[in-house]
């Protein structure tokens, strides 16, 4: 059977199906239809409470988001690369270079599945998001110090450029509250794209600047003996970390509170197109 809803109804929908068990004898299987251009589409649009691009389908983000909480090969390579452009970067003071670990990093889809399961209490989910995390910032940054020393053996970089002023990029190792608003921020926006069905490639660049760097700029200081600033570095990703992680949660919690409240329409909601294949 396939049928067209309204966004702001498929919760209703999915919930019927997997109380009848479609899920555990069959398929379920959601799709974005895209333009639909359908009288019918129109009405069970008006029907349906709220604003589609507000609704949350609780199934569909739980498994997007799940998908990227494998800690793989890939994962992890992404993560590494970025970690060791972002300190080239740093060590040029090269706000240009940054950008670039904005596009490469992938820590935004562990961030926000960490999010997703803590909401709806996916404990396996959550482990695996935390595990991603845990062992890709450390691996990434170990790399980053090897990196560090052959570029400094290579003549390629040194101290000095650490030590030096960095009028650019010198924020990224001192914490102040302005990190925690600016994570924070980033972690809003974040789980809007994924909750709106928008995508998530430019939120997700927003989401590394606020963490890759932090990781590099460690594991250079480490990688040079400068423990001042490769505790603020330290401090500074974690406190990224932190605040994504509690404006996801809080954004997912207020927008479940929300549409716990809306009111149900006054008739059924109108489906679009439904046609059955045997």
């Amino acid at each position: 059977m396939l049928c067209d809803l309204a966004r702001e109804g498929v919760n209703t929908v999915l919930q019927a199906l997997r109380t009848l068990g479609i899920d555990e004898t069959g398929a379920i299987t959601i799709e974005d239809a895209g333009v639909v251009l359908s009288a019918s589409a129109e009405r069970a649009t008006q029907a349906a409470p709220g604003l589609d691009v507000d609704a949350v389908v609780w199934d569909e983000i739980e498994h997007r988001t799940g998908q990227e909480t494998r800690l793989s090969a890939t994962y992890l390579a992404l993560l590494t690369v970025a970690t060791v452009i972002a300190a080239i970067g740093l060590l040029l003071d090269q706000p240009i270079l940054i950008v670039g670990t904005m596009v490469v990093g992938p820590e935004f889809g562990p961030l926000a599945a960490l999010c997703v399961a803590l909401v709806r209490h996916r404990s396996d989910m959550a482990a695996r998001s935390a595990i991603a995390l845990a062992v890709g910032f450390p691996a990434a940054m170990a790399v980053t110090v090897v990196a560090t020393w052959a570029l400094t053996a290579a003549g390629l970089v040194d101290r000095s450029m650490l030590l030096a002023e960095r009028p650019l990029t010198d924020f990224i190792w001192r914490p102040d509250a302005l990190s925690w608003v600016v994570g924070f921020l980033a972690g809003v926006a974040g789980m809007l794209s994924i909750t709106s069905a928008r995508s998530g490639a430019l939120i997700g660049a927003l989401i590394s600047v606020t963490t890759v760097p932090a990781a590099a700029n460690a594991a250079v200081a480490l990688a040079y003996h400068a423990p001042a600033e490769a505790f603020g570095s330290a401090a500074q990703l974690l406190i990224n970390l932190a605040a994504i992680v509690a404006a996801g949660v809080l954004t997912l919690g207020v927008q479940r509170l929300w549409w716990q409240r809306v009111p149900p329409p006054a008739r059924p909601i109108a489906v679009a197109q439904a046609t059955s294949h045997r």
